[in-house]
């Protein structure tokens, strides 16, 4: 079931991304966020943006949002979209469900333009927004450190609007 965020969901939430923070470089975030910051971060977020959860058997199996990609107001339609599953829900289709259900939330909303900003050694990450209609626009490369890694960032962009 795909539904709006709570702030119940924090723990859960920051317990999906602290697994990324601490064994991937799909985030270039490198210390673990408390259930508070991202009980924060959550209900900043979804005041004003769509913030979904994928719940199954009462767990919280995955989530994604969008929020303002610039501050300038000329990017006001322009969202970055964000998506983390749990791991043992990936390859279940739950993220690209995630991100559809995103999609049309933001294009309700008004929005002409997402992005996503993927690390490029994020294989599943890459292909799921190439399925999704979403486009490479940019390759940074070095530009994060994690893990005494250099690694490569590509944004990807989606129009909502012909």
């Amino acid at each position: 079931m795909i539904r709006p965020v709570e702030l119940s969901d924090a723990k859960a939430i920051a317990d999906i991304y602290n697994e990324y923070v601490i064994n991937s470089v799909a985030t270039f975030e490198t210390e673990p966020v408390s259930e508070n910051e991202m009980r924060k971060r959550v209900s900043e977020i979804s005041s004003h943006f769509p913030y979904l959860v994928y719940e199954q058997g009462g767990m919280v199996a995955g989530y994604c949002y969008a929020h303002a990609w610039k501050e300038k107001s000329a990017y006001k339609y322009t969202l970055e979209t964000t998506v983390y599953l749990s791991p043992q829900f990936q390859g279940k289709g739950i993220g690209k469900q995630l991100m559809e259900k995103l999609i049309d939330e933001c294009r309700k909303g008004g929005y002409r333009v997402l992005i996503a900003c993927i690390t490029v050694d994020n294989e599943a990450s890459n292909s799921m927004h190439l399925k999704l209609g979403f486009k490479q626009v940019s390759l940074f490369e070095k530009v994060g450190v994690k893990f005494g890694r250099q690694l490569d960032v590509a944004d990807y962009e989606l129009l909502l609007i012909p």
